[in-house]
């Protein structure tokens, strides 16, 4: 018997990090932890048997990641609340999230002091985005995203290849490779290639 706490389901690939959120959640007099999952694979799985009403899912995890196992798992939860957890502060990462269907997105250092009361406003609701990520949402919103092709580059680039090893890799000319470096460079607003790859990285556009 819940007696009305709020369910939660705990998802993350590191067993520390959830036995510590799980000892959090337990000093929470409105809150129950029904499971934990060490994976996405797993968590669709628990989901549904579990039936959580908030879900703590870890957004970088190997193999199904955590926005795509929230997908997956909203299409047969669609009441279920999904806050995401991740160290990444990126834009990018944070609006794929959301329109997975995610409510709220929390940054890992915010748990300790924050954690509960963001399930509570989500369990009520509300959105919860932490104010630095909505801030660099809010001033890329108009930002055009790279096509696929370009970040098949920007990814053979972010291993240092040349654009004739990148040429060679993706199957084209490499005039084509400066084309779209030229595209990237410009939608990024970065001064070279290497600035290229630090803002994709830091925007959650690219993972290393």
């Amino acid at each position: 018997m819940n007696q009305g706490k709020i369910t939660v389901l705990i998802v993350d690939d590191h067993p520390l990090f959830r036995d510590g959120v799980a000892a959090l959640l337990g000093k929470q007099d409105d809150m129950l932890v029904v499971g934990e999952a060490g994976s996405g694979t797993e968590a669709v799985e628990l989901a549904p048997q579990l039936r959580p009403d908030v879900i703590l899912m870890d957004l970088q995890m190997s193999g199904l990641n955590g926005t795509e196992a929230t997908r997956r798992i909203l299409q047969n939860l669609p009441a279920t609340k999904v806050v995401m957890l991740t160290t990444y502060k990126g834009d990018v990462r944070a609006n794929e999230a959301l329109e997975a269907g995610a409510v709220g997105y929390a940054l890992k250092d915010m748990v300790r002091k924050d954690l509960a009361n963001i399930i509570r406003d989500v369990h009520e609701g509300r959105k919860v985005v932490p104010p630095e990520v909505a801030i660099d949402m809010a001033s890329h919103v108009s930002d055009e995203r790279l096509t696929q092709r370009e970040l098949d580059v920007l990814r053979n680039v972010a291993l240092g290849r040349s654009n004739k090893i990148v040429a060679d890799s993706l199957g084209i000319t490499e005039d084509t490779v400066k084309s779209h470096m030229r595209s990237v460079l410009a939608k990024l607003s970065a001064n070279d290639r290497t600035h290229a790859v630090t803002i994709a990285v830091k925007r959650g556009i690219l993972s290393l």
